[in-house]
């Protein structure tokens, strides 16, 4: 079986034997890959893509750090962090089974949408057939090990950019208040003008040469965003590397 040994934080495993981790497994962008869309994100902010809609993109929406830039292969929830090395270990024995089709691939980002009037994200133009057969073999991976299922794995493959907050995202609910379809509507157009303006956008193909499992903790990042905390990076057609 191959080598999937872990780097995990030392503090609290002494203390606490049976914590829940909030775990995610994703493929990460290049440095490269990552600067060119900052380029076009900085580009379609200095045009002036939203006009009045959005003078001030920051108060109420909350962009994804450079760093945490991943596309999501499963979201597995809270398990237990005794269950993560059985995880690691059935994965990887997955993708060894495989023959060479889970090699490295090709992803390039394309376009951009929205869901709801809360989140802005990229998509993905070469590379989606990959994706989602790597997300097949990850969930079947994580049903291995215990883990529940997740109804999304093998969707649209995308790469969150922004969230809004929970005041933007949605009109509060008040007694008496008039026009909540309207209001919801302005509270969108934001992220909808994000989206159209995406919609031309075109970055350059990047190497997907490994699967990342990783840890997020919610609030506890700068500015109150998520922290996330590799655990293992399972390279494809290669045995799994220990985190130093």
């Amino acid at each position: 079986m191959p080598d999937a040994r872990l780097h995990r934080r030392r503090a609290g495993r002494q203390t606490c034997r049976f914590a829940l981790v909030r775990l995610f497994t994703a493929v990460y962008p290049t440095v490269e890959a990552s600067d060119h869309l900052d380029l076009a994100l900085g580009g379609l902010r200095g045009a002036g893509v939203t006009g009045d809609l959005l003078a001030d993109d920051g108060p109420g929406l909350r962009w994804v750090p450079k760093e945490q830039r991943h596309i999501t292969l499963a979201f597995h929830g809270a398990v237990p962090d005794g269950a993560v090395p059985a995880y690691v270990d059935a994965l990887a024995v997955a993708l060894a089974a495989t023959g060479g089709s889970t090699g490295p691939f090709d992803v390039a980002l394309a376009g951009g949408g929205t869901f709801g009037a809360r989140t802005l994200w990229a998509g993905v133009s070469d590379g989606t057939d990959e994706l989602r057969h790597l997300s097949r073999i990850v969930e079947e991976a994580a049903a291995e090990a215990g883990f529940r299922p997740d109804e999304h794995a093998g969707g649209r493959p995308h790469m969150t950019l922004a969230r809004a907050s929970a005041s933007r995202g949605h009109s509060p609910r008040r007694s008496g208040a008039r026009g909540p379809s309207s209001k919801r509507q302005r509270e969108a157009a934001p992220l909808d003008a994000w989206a159209h303006a995406l919609a031309i956008y075109r970055g350059p193909a990047w190497p997907v040469t490994a699967v990342h499992l990783v840890a997020s903790q919610l609030g506890q990042g700068r500015s109150g965003s998520p922290l996330h905390t590799p655990l293992a990076v399972i390279p494809l057609e290669a045995r799994p590397s220990t985190l130093q």
